[in-house]
């Protein structure tokens, strides 16, 4: 018994050193000073409530979201339209009334491609069963096709979580395409890639999971993208040093995956790259986390950037625009949009 003690503290030790170690390395990714050059380039992304589609919003509410659709750069809006059912149907509660919307939407702000926010929460794996069989495809590719219909620019597809090589959320994606048409916008919210290969595995284990996805995966499923989405909340960091280093480091490898010598998709167009930055309070969207901000996020953003070389389709994503408050708002303009340049939000 004390031999068996003795191993498992010897091995709980030895654990514990690891993740030290690897908290240490990733701290020190969030280092460093961002160059000039990486900042918006005006190709940014927001998250908005439903309630912009529902008639709910006032007078006061549309004046305050286009003054931050144009001081933000935001060429995109997400519109949430609700969940999508377990046999892959889509209220059309969500798009139906969105017409108004739409319409100011058109008139106030010409170039922003307003597309419908589709969402879908899972709980467990799909190691063994695949996230979504054949009816429950062609009912999200369906969903979507009336969304473009209803008038939206697009759609944004965001679901969750998918194990790495589900060949089901591909298959989705391709049909969603084909629903919307080669014009309509496809934007695809993916997982976190792994911070260094084989990195799921443990991850996966321990949750039950599948948090984070390989390069080669994030490629596959995006093939047919427009936008691809890296979420920059719930990753899980318990201090701002590591969700820095965290950040720094999806910035570098998803952009390994997608333009990089890791991508073996033969693509007709670059795909669009947006990092989102957490600025919610209502639970509703998740946990709000100490541990994460928008000042955090800007700053690794631009670090990871620097590091990578100077482009000009990758933004941020604002989570959510019409939940931020005044100093998450003032944080993402002064830390993204003009450095050091732009006055606080009145």
């Amino acid at each position: 018994m004390k031999w068996l003690l003795t191993r498992i503290l010897a091995g709980l030790a030895a654990l514990l050193v690891v993740v030290v170690g690897a908290g240490v390395l990733l701290a020190a990714q969030y280092a460093g000073s961002p160059a000039a050059w990486a900042t918006s380039t005006g190709r940014n992304a927001a998250w908005l409530g439903g309630a912009w589609v529902t008639g709910d919003a006032g007078r006061e509410e549309y004046a305050s979201l286009a003054s931050r659709t144009e001081r933000g750069g935001i060429s995109e809006l997400y519109v949430y339209l609700g969940e999508i059912d377990e046999d892959g149907t889509l209220a059309p509660d969500g798009y139906a009334a969105a017409a108004e919307f739409l319409a100011w939407a058109e008139r106030e702000l010409p170039d922003v491609r307003v597309l419908g926010w589709m969402d879908y929460a899972a709980e467990g794996s799909s190691l063994v069963h695949d996230r979504f069989d054949e009816e429950q495809r062609e009912a999200v590719a369906a969903a979507a096709g009336a969304v473009r219909e209803a008038g939206f620019d697009g759609v944004h597809l965001a679901v969750a979580p998918v194990t790495t090589n589900d060949p089901s959320l591909p298959k989705l994606v391709e049909q969603v395409r084909t629903a919307i048409g080669a014009d309509g916008v496809l934007s695809v919210q993916v997982q976190p890639v792994e911070l260094v290969p084989g990195a799921r595995v443990p991850s996966f284990i321990l949750s039950g999971e599948e948090k984070y996805w390989s390069k080669g995966y994030l490629a596959r499923v995006t093939e047919q993208a427009d936008i691809v989405v890296v979420p920059g909340h719930d990753s899980g960091m318990p201090m701002s040093s590591l969700y820095g280093g965290f950040m720094v480091r999806q910035v570098e490898e998803t952009l390994s995956a997608l333009d990089g010598p890791d991508d073996t998709i033969e693509r007709e167009n670059p795909v669009a790259v947006r990092f989102g930055v957490p600025a919610f309070d209502d639970t509703t969207w998740g946990e709000p986390s100490g541990a994460e901000s928008v000042e955090t996020a800007t700053e690794a953003v631009r670090i990871g950037l620097t590091d990578n070389g100077e482009r000009d389709n990758v933004g941020m994503a604002v989570y959510l625009l019409d939940d931020a408050d005044a100093p998450d708002w003032d944080a993402f303009l002064t830390g993204w949009v003009d450095p050091g340049g732009v006055e606080a939000e009145e």
